[in-house]
């Protein structure tokens, strides 16, 4: 998969939904309230390390993609990294209960992007219909500086390498 968004482009502007982190959602019972961002406006003027995965709680994701980038957030906060976020094409609930599984409180943004409608603008949508999963986002990784794009790799596979933690500090 190639993608349409290549370095040195200005990301497409979108909106993504998410439960932000309060300590209400620490206990089980609260489920939180969705709220927007908006990537022109929530973004500009920072360096943002943005990957995405096809689904949360999902084996590769769960296991090898996520962990990594919350054991490494001090080097990513280090390397004057803003935010960091990780996108699926799971609802603002799923996304925000498996943050909470993973113990990531405000540290990573888990995001929707419904419809997969912000990765289709950056030719990263994938069809997995094969799997009955629908369209997901592909498995990638971003760093956006002011909203232009530094780094944008696609997993060749279904393995973790350049959207993974270390290959994004890397390029840092």
């Amino acid at each position: 998969m190639a993608p349409t968004i290549k370095v040195g482009d200005t990301v497409p502007d979108g909106t993504f939904t998410y439960i932000p982190y309060s300590p209400e959602l620490d206990s089980h019972a609260a489920c939180g309230v969705p709220t927007k961002l908006t990537v022109s406006k929530d973004w500009k003027g920072k360096k943002v390390v943005l990957f995405a995965v096809p689904g949360a709680f999902t084996p590769t994701c769960h296991v090898n993609h996520l962990p990594p980038y919350v054991q490494k957030y001090d080097e990513f906060k280090a390397k004057g990294v803003d935010v960091i976020a990780v996108v699926a094409a799971n609802d603002a609930f799923v996304m925000s209960g498996w943050g909470r599984f993973e113990g990531l409180k405000d540290k990573i943004l888990t995001l929707s992007d419904p419809n997969v409608e912000w990765s289709k603008k950056l030719g990263l949508d994938l069809d997995l219909s094969a799997l009955a999963f629908g369209t997901r986002t592909a498995r990638y990784a971003l760093i956006i500086d002011d909203l232009v794009v530094k780094y944008v790799e696609v997993e060749p596979g279904t393995e973790v390498t350049v959207s993974g933690a270390e290959a994004v500090l890397a390029h840092l």
